[in-house]
């Protein structure tokens, strides 16, 4: 089950103290959120087959298993990766606060914990992890070909259509999911590290690809896009029928989708101002004189190309 972090989100918590787990229920649920509660890293991942919950909580000091490997397990689960981990912790050296971001975690509140300060930063992530989604699936939705890699080229997420292109070669890349991810590794982080503009890639199946960076989607996660030359995107189509930027015709076929300027600023990694701007242009090269009235433009050109 997945909880709509914006009506009645789900919080786990993971500490092996009681008194903590207490402290944090009782906070959590007067609070209007359910909280469910765990004393291991084990038991959080054996949860985590059951529940999908919208942050994490993790203690960073624990037997066995510490919150640092347990969230490293979490992050590299791709169905979980995009939950945010904020972990607890009374330590408060820099070493210990570098290896709870460096194994994939937020942000950090130290013991004896604050409810007002937990609240405060658990609402703050609720609100960046809906728009991230958010803005993941138009992109999944959009039939863009993306991939989403860190700095040293490990894909984070994929669209469809980048799936298709990247690996529908052999049966036994269609089998093998993580075989053809592997390979992808350095290539992708040659490109992020030259932020190179076109990069040409050869698929098993015979394709020869044109791999773009597009930029930064979210602390280190970056966009690359892929085009197989067969067809002009409908950013082209755009930018060709309006005369627009590049960028334009971005903001202009999110416009055509029904995307908000704070969508599209996520989608885009700018600001919602920015996409305004863009939006003043866009409709002064249009000659219309508000969203819909571009949106009718831009939908026709697409449908005609």
């Amino acid at each position: 089950m997945s909880a709509d972090p914006q009506s009645h989100p789900t919080i786990m918590a993971v500490d092996d103290a009681p008194e903590t787990l207490s402290l944090l229920s009782d906070v959590l649920e007067n609070a209007g959120m359910t909280t469910l509660v765990v004393r291991s890293g084990t038991s959080a991942l054996s949860l985590l087959a059951q529940v999908k919950p919208d942050i994490i909580l993790m203690d960073a000091v624990m037997p066995k298993m510490d919150g640092f490997e347990t969230c490293r397990r979490i992050k590299a689960m791709r169905e979980f990766a995009h939950i945010p981990v904020i972990f607890m912790t009374g330590l408060s050296d820099t070493e210990h606060v570098v290896m709870g971001f460096e194994s994939g975690g937020v942000d950090y509140i130290t013991k004896p914990i604050v409810p007002n300060e937990l609240l405060a930063r658990i609402r703050v992530h609720l609100a960046n992890s809906r728009l991230t989604q958010s803005a993941r699936i138009a992109l999944d939705r959009s039939g863009t070909p993306l991939v989403a890699a860190d700095e040293t080229g490990h894909i984070i997420w994929i669209t469809p259509e980048a799936s298709k292109l990247l690996g529908s070669g052999t049966e036994d890349q269609r089998t093998n999911d993580s075989q053809w991810r592997a390979g992808m590794v350095p290539f992708l982080a040659r490109i992020i590290a030259q932020k190179q503009d076109k990069a040409t890639l050869e698929t098993a199946a015979g394709l020869s690809l044109t791999a773009t960076f597009i930029g930064e989607a979210g602390p280190g996660e970056y966009l690359i896009g892929f085009n197989d030359g067969s067809s002009a995107t409908e950013e082209d189509v755009l930018r060709e029928r309006f005369e627009l930027t590049g960028r334009e015709a971005e903001v202009l076929r999110w416009i055509a989708q029904g995307k908000s300027n704070r969508d599209i600023g996520a989608i885009l990694t700018c600001s919602p101002r920015t996409v305004n701007k863009h939006l003043e242009q866009i409709y002064q090269k249009l000659q219309v004189e508000n969203r819909t009235a571009a949106a009718t433009l831009a939908l026709r050109a697409m449908a005609r190309s």
